[in-house]
């Protein structure tokens, strides 16, 4: 059955969308993962949390002038909302990270916030990200997808829109750099992107990842010797993942270099899958990290208006190709 969206849902997607309603954001909600990057050029020390606040600013007014919009973070990030040019906004829902002591990576909200509020803090839409793995303990799983319906009704009552992201992990005990986890990986993603299609989630956008890791397949530039998919097993994973769901799909760079996700997004162009644009996070800013932590802000501002908006403008080139969000085949015209 057709999805119908109601006015709120329909002026939340098109803020975040660019003229031609196809979603060029940039991804800057990092916490956990950015703090770790700063310490580790910091020699080790921990950084002070006005630091991080700084950079994600940084990163906000300079690379938000060549996208559509921006997801940042409740902790660090509301600094950040206020130098967007007037672009979209998303903010995450979500308590960051995880407790390596507890490997069922259960999933909490940041505390003392809503979707509500969230939408009163000028936020075009909210995004929540969960760790999900169809092979995980069934009390596990059971309680995050109750945790996802939770949110989608939430969301639904203030009418704003949800944005769903779900990440692959490892319970086999393999790693997930090892060639066993990349092996499992299509399955995971596949069956991952099946559950959270279904309506009782709520989603009005998926944000997801390609269903193999681009190093593991023949012909890319990025492969690395150990071949597990030639381009054409590629292009196929990732039109069986777009034919699972009738939302707007948007696709993250998982952490890759900017050439890794530009290759990515290429692949996804050949293969002929519906897309309808990117969250794109440490694939533009990541490398500035070295240059804030040595030059301070000065220095970062420089590479950002050269380096990182390069990066932007990049991929922006490719979502020529995206589909614009209203064009997904499982909404009502």
């Amino acid at each position: 059955m057709p999805i119908k969206l109601t006015p709120g849902k329909i002026a939340g997607l098109n803020a975040v969308s660019d003229s031609r309603g196809v979603i060029a954001a940039l991804a800057m909600d990092q916490r956990g993962l950015l703090r770790n990057m700063l310490a580790r050029e910091l020699g080790g020390s921990e950084p002070p949390s006005e630091m991080v606040s700084e950079f994600k600013t940084l990163v906000a007014q300079t690379l938000t002038k060549e996208a559509s919009s921006i997801l940042l973070d409740i902790e660090y990030g509301l600094e950040a909302t206020k130098h967007i040019h007037g672009k979209g906004l998303l903010l995450a829902y979500e308590h960051a990270g995880y407790s390596p002591d507890k490997p069922e990576r259960l999933p909490s909200l940041f505390e003392g916030w809503s979707a509500l509020r969230i939408k009163e803090a000028g936020a075009n839409a909210v995004k929540i990200l969960v760790y999900y793995n169809p092979f995980e303990k069934d009390w596990v799983n059971d309680r995050k997808r109750a945790w996802v319906e939770r949110i989608g009704a939430e969301c639904k009552a203030v009418d704003i829109p949800f944005f769903l992201e779900f990440l692959p992990y490892d319970v086999h005990g393999e790693g997930e750099k090892s060639i066993e986890y990349a092996r499992r990986k299509p399955e995971i993603i596949l069956k991952s992107m099946e559950e959270f299609s279904r309506e009782r989630y709520g989603a009005d956008v998926l944000k997801i990842e390609v269903p193999m890791q681009i190093a593991h397949v023949e012909g890319t530039r990025a492969f690395n010797g150990q071949k597990l998919h030639t381009r054409a097993d590629a292009m196929e994973f990732i039109r069986a993942e777009a034919a699972f769901t009738g939302k707007p799909i948007i696709f993250l760079s998982a952490g890759v270099s900017s050439q890794v996700f530009l290759e990515t997004l290429e692949l996804a162009v050949e293969s002929g899958a519906q897309f309808h644009g990117v969250l794109a996070g440490r694939a533009t800013w990541q490398d500035g990290v070295p240059v804030f932590v040595k030059g301070g802000a000065s220095a970062l501002e420089e590479w950002l208006n050269t380096t990182g908006l390069h990066n932007v403008k990049e991929i922006n080139k490719v979502l020529e190709s995206a589909y614009p969000w209203h064009e997904a085949r499982g909404l009502q015209g």
